[in-house]
């Protein structure tokens, strides 16, 4: 009972670091008691954190020009919208790749409109409002017996995920040989494993099985709620036990499997924050700055889709709620329309063949 109730007041503490992050909410009454409420609900602190944002940002513009935003319609939306669309980016130079054509990504503008959307459901429900000007589209006329169909405010582009070439990879390879055992066996099982970075972050010593070469990757940790079981290769095994060996020297207390070796943290637990400057880090110096701490699932998945594995197979080690996600994989393989135009060619190849060597000279 203890340890849910200091949970408690730990999520309590952390709205009201976000409430110092964005006193805008503290402003309006509605907006902190559903941030509340969504904390209290267990939500993970990087949901609140990314809901904090995308509700603190549409309040700043809402304040600016004068809008009350529990009376806002879908003119004021739109108005919020194009401020997105139009925003520059603050990476500024190291943007590396725009797909919404203009300052934030297709994504990005999707993530910044969902609390939008979520804190007017709050406000429909609390009997404040009668409808919901963000909704989940709009209504588009159309000829069809339907009427007309339903679009997003923003137009969502779906994207197969990116995969470094293998040159790219082998690059990787190399920066990260010279790196300490600890950050060689991270980007090892997070390939081997098809590893989130937070479920990377998060394991525990009592998570690895080493007589059986599986990872348990904990409920609590995954972006699905799903637990799940996986395998890793000879080679990592390897690598682990080097490892283990080493985080001895460090602390021999169960808990955390990879620790920080820091000065000021030293066998403390690794943060994801720490864990995505290294990745960055050695990215740069590979010339590889596509890479990321989730490229290597991409391309697990996207390996194991080549090597002919099922879909269910794969959404299952993936810990895929279902297999749509799971389906970007095998397009990305190229394994279905490969298998398609080889069978294609070997008809198209036999036909032209046969009328290369027909000695038929009045061909019907």
């Amino acid at each position: 009972m203890g340890r849910y109730a200091d949970a408690g007041v730990a999520l309590s503490v952390f709205v009201t670091v976000l409430s110092e992050k964005w006193p805008v909410l503290d402003r309006h009454e509605r907006a902190a008691e559903w941030l509340q409420i969504w904390s209290d609900l267990g939500r993970a602190p990087r949901t609140i954190d990314a809901y904090a944002r995308g509700l603190g940002e549409f309040l700043l513009v809402c304040e600016r020009d004068g809008i009350d935003p529990e009376t806002a319609n879908r003119s004021h939306i739109a108005a919020f919208v194009r401020e997105l669309r139009t925003r520059p980016s603050r990476s500024g130079a190291n943007v590396l790749a725009l797909d919404s054509g203009a300052g934030l990504a297709n994504a990005t503008l999707q993530q910044r409109l969902v609390p939008v959307r979520l804190f007017y459901d709050f406000l429909v429900e609390e009997g404040v409002r009668e409808s919901n000007p963000v909704g989940r589209g709009r209504y588009t006329p159309g000829r069809g017996r339907g009427g007309g169909t339903a679009r997003g405010l923003v137009p969502r582009l779906v994207k197969l995920p990116w995969i470094p070439a293998e040159a790219e990879w082998l690059q990787v390879l190399e920066v990260f040989r010279a790196e300490p055992i600890r950050n060689r066996l991270m980007l090892a099982l997070a390939y081997d494993a098809a590893l989130r970075r937070e479920e990377l972050c998060a394991l525990r010593s009592d998570d690895i099985d080493p007589a059986h070469r599986t990872v348990r990757v904990r409920a609590e940790t995954t972006k699905t709620r799903q637990e799940r079981v996986v395998p890793y290769s000879a080679s990592t095994g390897v690598l682990l036990g080097e490892y283990l060996r080493h985080r001895a020297t460090l602390s021999r207390a169960r808990g955390p499997l990879f620790l920080s070796e820091s000065r000021r943290n030293t066998a403390q637990p690794l943060t994801l924050w720490t864990w995505s400057k290294v990745v960055r880090r050695l990215a740069l110096a590979a010339e590889v700055p596509r890479f990321s701490t989730h490229t290597t699932r991409h391309l697990c998945l996207t390996d194991l889709a080549r090597m002919g594995w099922e879909v269910h197979a794969i959404a299952s080690f993936a810990g895929h709620r279902s297999t749509e996600s799971t389906l970007r994989y095998i397009h990305l393989s190229g394994r279905e329309l490969s298998a398609r135009l080889n069978a294609s060619m070997s008809h198209l190849h036999a036909w032209r063949v046969e009328a290369l060597t027909r000695t038929d000279r009045n061909p019907q």
